[in-house]
């Protein structure tokens, strides 16, 4: 009886000190329960994925202008009732309303979607 219950402490022993050397190889450290869509069980070490989203969306995104970033930033500009009305390999236009008046604001097709005419 001695003997399993020194076994068990070793062992938990072991395992503990395997947790508290996971950290400093790995991002960090994950106690999962399930939930509905993953119903697996366990301690998981490493990052828990966000990091690499994050680093795939940034490389799907177009190096240039694209239309949804345009109508964002008309749209932090101020104006109201904004749409695109043309899009080319050089510039982005986009026209909404400000003040009762029409406005036309004409972004480069470059990264940060600089303002060329308004």
């Amino acid at each position: 009886m001695f003997n399993t219950i020194k076994t068990a402490a070793l062992s938990a022993l072991v395992g503990l000190g395997t947790l508290a050397a996971i950290p400093a190889h790995a991002d960090s450290l994950y106690l999962g329960f399930g939930n509905n869509n993953d119903p697996r069980f366990g301690v998981y070490s490493g990052d828990d994925g966000y990091r690499h989203r994050r680093d795939e969306r940034r490389d799907g995104w177009r190096r240039g202008c694209s239309p949804d970033r345009a109508l964002d930033k008309a749209e932090r500009m101020g104006l109201h009732r904004v749409r695109i009305v043309d899009v080319n390999r050089r510039v982005v236009k986009v026209m909404g309303r400000q003040d009762g008046d029409r406005v036309v604001v004409v972004f480069a097709n470059e990264r940060g979607c600089p303002v060329i005419y308004r």
